[in-house]
């Protein structure tokens, strides 16, 4: 180990008792990792809301969605869709889809709704969500004209938290009400029987959306075997620009081409400028470790001004003295950043694995904090600590070297 080394880690590793200097380095290295702990675990936190949150969307609107442009019947055949796609076929699954709004009707009790007709291909995502009940979706298309009366009756799934407000239970039946015929003399209407529960814990979602076979959606509001549009869902997110270039090649106008985080700009929009004061703020608590670490090594050279100026006087080298304050800015910068990583990596794994803070799910649509661990953040933050304090320690290095070794021995 060369000296100026064996030097600067001389009092982290001293056994001596009351030693200012160690006491002083350790103090600087635990404020340190306390910075930069808070400061991963903010990005952990953040990274985990918009997982969860971009996640929770994306099932539910899928990452592409296809419509025209004023929301009219487009044909269930879009050969231009295949053509954008075609080299695409093992990594996107499009489906139809039928949206409009409906009053659903039980007894006395009804509610606006969004009905959303779906097929196979999404059939496993309700599954994934799906509480209480079963969800079958029954691919018989019924050719029955309809005449204004309640036809054969059909399974639906609906949020829980509907379910709760209009007490609902399984098997109950419920009618659907085609809102744009409500103020004509023949109205469209089919009953339906409660065939399923599903929770998401986003309740704009939970509190409003019904979902029902495609067959059944077309009947409901006479589609003419037309859809609302298309969704993709791709395996690698990745792809995402890629596909949409592909698409806005292919169609045109009046078609519409939106993906999920486009559809929900304001809460994406917003969670991205929040990200940056967040991180301002818990930034400004490494910040104190880093002027800690310039307050501490001033402290230590004023400490051992006596042995500084022997060492300058046995012959100690001006560039030698500096690199034993730098390689100690370097080592509490080192030591820091790795002891604060494996705290927030700590943390992290406990409240991921036992859900120790909760939150109300209907304000975060979750219920409780997810924090995504992110080795390169780990790196990152690390890396920074690492530099900031070699820099912190610039300025007591530039003292230390400008000792006078008489005036530091005038009163021994």
């Amino acid at each position: 180990m060369n000296f100026p080394l064996y030097l600067s880690t001389r009092y982290l590793r001293s056994k001596q008792k009351g030693s200012f200097t160690r006491f002083a380095s350790l103090l600087s290295v635990m404020g340190l990792a306390v910075g930069v702990s808070a400061l991963l675990l903010t990005l952990f936190i953040l990274n985990g809301f918009e997982r969860v949150i971009s996640d929770k969307i994306a099932n539910f609107d899928g990452h592409v969605r296809i419509r025209h442009f004023l929301n009219e019947p487009i044909s269930s055949k879009l050969t231009s869709i295949d053509s954008a796609l075609i080299n695409y076929n093992d990594e996107i699954t499009v489906s139809s889809f039928i949206q409009k709004p409906a009053l659903l009707r039980k007894g006395n009790l009804a509610e606006g709704v969004i009905v959303e007709g779906i097929n196979t291909e999404q059939e496993h995502f309700i599954k994934s969500i799906l509480v209480e009940g079963k969800f079958i979706l029954d691919n018989f298309y019924d050719n029955d004209k309809y005449i204004g009366i309640i036809l054969e009756n059909k399974s639906v799934v609906i949020g829980k938290r509907l379910a709760d407000e209009l007490r609902l239970s399984i098997g109950e039946k419920i009618v659907l009400f085609d809102l744009s015929t409500l103020n004509k003399i023949n109205k469209r209407l089919r009953q339906f029987t409660i065939a399923g529960f599903f929770h998401s814990g986003m309740t704009e979602y939970d509190k409003s959306l019904v979902f029902i076979n495609t067959n059944d959606a077309d009947i409901l509001f006479d589609m003419k075997k037309s859809v609302s549009g298309y969704i993709l869902r791709m395996q690698d997110i990745n792809m995402l620009d890629r596909v949409m270039s592909s698409l806005n090649d292919q169609l045109s106008y009046p078609y519409m081409i939106m993906n999920w985080k486009e559809k929900n700009r304001a809460l994406f929009k917003w969670m991205s400028v929040l990200r940056w004061p967040i991180l301002f703020i818990f930034g400004l608590i490494a910040l104190v470790g880093i002027v800690n670490i310039v307050s501490a090594l001033s402290m230590i050279i004023i400490d051992k001004t006596r042995q500084i100026g022997i060492l300058k006087s046995i012959g100690i080298t001006r560039s030698s003295l500096k690199k034993v304050f730098l390689l100690k800015g370097l080592l509490i910068g080192l030591f820091g950043g790795i002891i604060g990583s494996l705290i927030a990596l700590s943390i992290a794994s406990l409240q991921n694995n036992l859900k120790l803070v909760k939150v109300p799910e209907d304000i975060y649509f979750m219920d409780f904090i997810p924090i995504d661990i992110s080795f390169l953040n780990m790196i990152n933050i690390t890396l920074f600590a690492i530099i900031f304090s070699v820099l912190a320690s610039v300025w007591p290095t530039k003292r230390a070297s400008k000792i006078n070794p008489s005036e530091a021995l005038h009163y021994e």
